[in-house]
């Protein structure tokens, strides 16, 4: 069994730019923590910035992979990620 091509290129930025963006979002969810920021707005951040983040990479492979469901999948999750974010700073406590 082959992958097509628009899968092995999704399959390539997965493995090489989503570790990058996590470890940079972790370290801003690190220092908003050692700063006391509280608890629910520090995770709220987290999860508006890795959301975008990772929407902006989505978005710049775009042209190459947007006519797969597993794009379209991982988009959607990534664009959830920010509603998450945002309900989390709104109504988190």
């Amino acid at each position: 069994m082959t992958m097509d091509e628009d899968t092995k290129v999704l399959k390539d930025y997965l493995t090489f730019t989503v570790p990058h963006v996590t470890v940079l979002a972790g370290a801003i969810l690190g220092v908003m923590m050692i700063l006391g920021v509280p608890i629910n707005v520090a995770l709220g951040l987290f999860a508006v910035a890795y959301g975008i983040m990772l929407t902006i990479l989505g978005l710049i492979i775009r042209p190459h992979v947007s006519g797969s469901a597993l794009y379209r999948l991982m988009m959607a999750f990534f664009v959830g990620l920010i509603g998450i974010g945002i309900i989390i700073l709104f109504y988190g406590g």
